[in-house]
């Protein structure tokens, strides 16, 4: 038989608890707004909560409304790595085409691209595992008659190369809304179905997120 101080870091090994996975969901207003009642991270951990794996799991909400994605890159030291998470979702670009025609302070594609990868790459080397998201809509007609939509499909075009090039995890969200806005928006209203304003998500909104998310990250 084995000395008592011999078995002690099996049996330690065997009781210790398990750490619950870290996800940070790291982007805008959208994001912002995901932490609320009923928003969609709320809606994922009320999810998480009904099939019995809340304690498997910590969401954690870090959206700045009006943040592109140099806002992203600038704030991440702070709000993503010093927190070590097991898992970022990046959710952003909405602003950075929104912001073109509103602002004027707009992102170029081509810095949005570097800025995208500079986040990936500081992400992974703290060991962290990334997930990217495409910006839903700026308005949810599905005639493409959405002012924004043509920068906002070359911009989510973007990230899906990203994501491609990069062998990462990818969640589609404007692919996503458009196919259930052919389905369920017949008047082809430009919000409404699934945004309140043309940009940010209702009820049905925000589940429709939850539900996008979680089918990538589980």
């Amino acid at each position: 038989m084995r000395p008592l101080f011999l078995l002690l870091p099996l049996l330690l090994a065997f009781t210790a608890p398990t750490k619950p996975t870290r996800i940070i969901f790291f982007g805008d207003s959208i994001t912002q707004a995901g932490v609320q009642p009923g928003g969609y991270i709320t809606r994922i951990q009320d999810m998480l909560t009904k099939q019995g794996k809340a304690a498997d799991y910590e969401l954690i909400g870090k959206g700045i409304g009006g943040n592109k994605v140099y806002d992203l890159y600038l704030r991440m030291d702070d709000d993503v790595l010093a927190l070590k998470p097991d898992v970022v979702v990046i959710y952003v670009g909405v602003n950075d085409v929104w912001h073109k025609s509103t602002y004027g302070t707009g992102t170029d594609p081509d810095k949005f691209v570097k800025f995208y990868e500079a986040i990936i790459r500081k992400i992974q080397a703290g060991g962290s595992k990334v997930v990217l998201c495409t910006p839903a809509a700026i308005g949810e007609k599905t005639d493409f008659t959405n002012a924004q939509d043509g920068d906002l499909n070359a911009y989510s075009q973007l990230i899906r190369d990203l994501a491609a090039r990069q062998n990462l995890p990818l969640v589609d969200l404007r692919k996503a809304l458009l196919d259930y806005n052919l389905k369920n928006n017949a008047a082809n209203k430009d919000r409404g179905t699934l945004t309140t304003d043309r940009v940010h998500l209702s009820d049905a909104g925000n589940q429709f997120v939850a539900d996008q998310m979680w089918a990538v990250l589980k």
